[in-house]
């Protein structure tokens, strides 16, 4: 069978921290513990291989999550990183399904860390027909 690439870009530019003036970025919309959920569409019931990719700012902690589907996404899923960073991590195949879908990034509420999720970038197989 073969396959072929697809995926969703999925915009935030969300300021994360425990408070507005936590980090200096005008140019990112303050959204506290949480960013809003950005959803997609995948065209396929057998997606293989998912991952994410994602640009962040200024993350100084590992305790961050990434959400999928209400789902947290398994080991450290952001490193920390001076100024922007660019990220992956993996997503399980039972975690992402036909139809929508929902990505959400979530910020530990037990650290002071503030930073900025830009744009994520979610991949996976799908067969060709």
């Amino acid at each position: 069978m073969s396959h072929r690439a697809n995926y969703a870009r999925c915009t935030f530019l969300q300021h994360l921290g425990p408070s507005e003036d936590s980090l200096d970025v005008p140019w990112a919309d303050f959204s506290g513990d949480s960013t809003d959920r950005a959803t997609f569409d995948v065209p396929t019931d057998t997606p293989s291989e998912p991952y994410v990719e994602m640009q962040v700012y200024d993350v100084s902690e590992f305790g961050h999550e990434i959400r999928l589907n209400g789902e947290s996404l398994s080991g450290f899923d952001i490193a920390p990183g001076e100024g922007w960073n660019y990220w992956m991590d993996t997503i399980g195949t039972d975690q992402i399904r036909l139809g929508e879908n929902a990505l959400q990034f979530r910020r530990d509420v037990d650290t002071d860390d503030a930073f900025v999720i830009g744009t994520a970038v979610v991949h996976w197989k799908e067969p060709t027909e």
